[in-house]
């Protein structure tokens, strides 16, 4: 089968190292032909627009709606987010209709690649199928309400136009079928890691990192993610660690990822008085990340109990899992399934907690129990071993070889339009 991928972000980013540049590895291991249009935070700055690669063609044809250098990431203003949306739009579009393809799958649901999607289905025949991996009208930074109507728009009316739905929470597939999507229509397929990634981690690469940052006698706390107060609360996270700091003074917090917040939360570490406490390494590459959840004890994903956290399958979890460090995160969503915990399993751990097998939940959007949680697993290597051990038999649930199986089952669908 001949699938065409139409992405709003690079395969570099969260949504393209966590779902579709494994996925589209994997559907290429099956024997389909796969390719990927897709736009990128940094367009003037590629090398290579178009290149192949394990199998999978891809094409950035477009600029995404936000510019990524470095750590540092910057909004377009509206006449020039407007240009660029127009322009990638077109582009896109383009490029969509001169594909030989049999399926057109959509990822993340929005203007730039909806329209795209819709010209390939009503000009060219293609079918069409969508992927939706987030909650984007309520998960993105918008600068005015008329471009969140404008995601909205695109994100709740789309589905209509769809042969079939792969989505990666059960709130977005409940929210899809509220909305009057057919359920039996749509796979679930949460996110995953890419097996070829977390397979060989080099453990004496992990402790020369430990000792270049000095951590040689440290406990460590580790966030790896994005810098965007938007979807992630890492200033929750900081707060709650200036808590840890106050009765485990050995720990130390690695914070690796870039955003728009990234300068905001440096200096927000400093007034919480985390200074040396608080390591800011910026971006690090795909193929570091491993390396740095290794070396903590304990992984860390805050999160406030909204939509945009009931709507995302995150990513640092699964990584997480991959390489055997327990996690505590809020209990929102399906991070309760995701960690092996019991569906209503009460609190356990003197009631401050849900303890699943590979990690604790705790009350969303609090500091102190964010900062009670990671101290649970920091003071007890026995929990801390346990809990690693069972990451290490979870994750083969998680690895994209095993949940593209269950994907390729939304191009079977009966009935499909």
């Amino acid at each position: 089968m001949k699938i065409t991928f139409l992405l709003t972000q690079s395969l570099e980013d969260s949504s393209g190292l966590g779902r579709y540049f494994p996925l589209t590895k994997e559907l290429a291991r099956l024997g389909h032909q796969v390719s990927v249009l897709a736009l990128h935070p940094d367009l003037v700055g590629l090398s290579q627009q178009r290149f192949q690669v394990n199998g999978v063609r891809v094409h950035y044809v477009g600029q995404m709606h936000v510019r990524k250098v470095g750590s540092q990431k910057t909004y377009f203003s509206t006449f020039g987010l407007a240009r660029v949306a127009l322009a990638s739009s077109l582009r896109m579009s383009f490029r969509a209709l001169l594909e030989e393809t049999d399926a057109i799958h959509l990822g993340k649901p929005h203007p730039i690649n909806g329209v795209a999607a819709l010209g390939a289905k009503f000009l060219r025949g293609k079918r069409l199928y969508l992927d939706c991996d987030d909650y984007e009208a309520d998960s993105n930074r918008f600068s005015g309400r008329w471009q969140r109507a404008v995601v909205a728009l695109f994100e709740d009316h789309l589905p209509r136009f769809a042969s079939g739905m792969t989505v990666n929470t059960r709130f977005t597939h409940e929210r899809n079928v509220a909305l009057g999507f057919p359920e039996d229509r749509i796979v679930y397929v949460p996110n995953g890691v890419d097996r070829d990634r977390f397979a060989n981690v080099d453990l004496g690469k992990v402790q020369h990192l430990r000792r270049e940052l000095g951590l040689d006698d440290k406990k460590v706390v580790a966030y790896v993610g994005s810098m965007s107060l938007v979807n992630h609360p890492v200033d929750l996270l900081l707060e709650a660690f200036a808590i840890v700091r106050g009765r485990c003074d050995d720990t130390v917090l690695i914070l690796a990822g870039g955003g728009e917040d990234y300068d905001f939360l440096r200096r927000r570490a400093e007034e919480l008085g985390l200074g040396d406490a608080s390591i800011f390494v910026g971006r690090v590459s795909p193929e570091t990340v491993p390396y740095y959840l290794s070396m903590a004890d304990v992984s860390v994903e805050p999160v406030h109990d909204d939509l945009t956290a009931r709507a995302r399958s995150p990513l640092k979890i699964f990584e997480s899992l991959a390489v055997g460090t327990p996690v505590v995160t809020g209990d929102v969503g399906d991070r309760r399934s995701i960690l092996g915990a019991p569906p209503q399993s009460p609190p356990t751990l003197g009631g401050k907690f849900c303890d699943g097998e590979a990690g604790l939940l705790v009350e969303a959007g609090h500091a102190q129990a964010l900062a009670e949680g990671i101290l649970a697993i920091v003071e007890d290597s026995d929990l801390a071993q346990a809990m690693g051990e069972a990451a290490l038999r979870l994750r083969e649930r998680y690895y994209w070889d095993v949940l593209v199986q269950k994907f390729v089952k939304v191009y079977n669908l009966k009935e499909a339009k």
